[in-house]
Formats: structure tokens, sequence, C-alpha cells
């Protein structure tokens, strides 16, 4: 499984992710700059934590505006898998990429 790790301007914890793919999980892994389109064939995308263009904005604002999330919205609508990592996961969510998800119904009893 190949696997793309995201950077956006500023963003910390991107080296680390792939490090981790790289040494520790033993699969192929590729940056993908936050500027291109190409997602370069990866199975899986990994928005990373960190804080993408600087801590003062909410990390997804700008970031969701990249060109390689129009790549990461398409890809993820055919299937892909896709992981976002602490503010990686705020900019999912900026880019609306929880829009269809649902929660799941939860009974809790009521007797506590």
């Amino acid at each position: 499984m190949k696997f793309g790790v995201l950077v956006f301007p500023g963003s910390n914890c991107d080296h680390d992710t792939y490090n981790v793919i790289a040494e520790v999980a033993h699969q192929p892994v590729t940056f993908l700059w936050h500027d291109s389109e190409d997602l370069a064939g990866v199975d899986a995308v990994l928005v990373p934590g960190g804080f993408a263009y600087g801590d003062y904005l909410r990390t997804g604002a700008l970031a969701r505006f990249s060109p390689v999330m129009q790549s990461v919205q398409r890809f993820a609508a055919g299937g892909g898998l896709v992981l976002g990592i602490c503010n990686g996961f705020q900019i999912l969510t900026e880019a609306r990429f929880m829009c269809a998800w649902k929660p799941p119904i939860v009974h809790s009893p009521t007797n506590l």
C-alpha cells in the first residue's frame, strides 16, 4: 500500500508521519505538496497535524482551498482512504469531508 502525506506551509508533523510509514510500517510513502493536484498514485492520503498556515487561523480555513484538496475530495468520493491526524482532521472538516457522515445511533440505558 502506498501512502501520501500532505504538506502545507507551516505544517510540522509531515516528516514525522512520513517517517512512521517508511521506517516503522515499512510501506512506500511520498509527500504530496499542497499546491499540486497530483496524488502520485497513492492508496491512502494522510493529512498530518501541525500548524498549517500558522496557529492564529483555523488550520483548515486556508488549507481547504489548496489545489490538492480537490484531488483528495475526488479520491475520497471514489472510496479512497483518507486519514486526518490532529489538525489534519480539522482541515478535512473545513473542507467538508464530514458532511455526509452520520453519527451512529447509540442507545444508552435510561436508568443509570
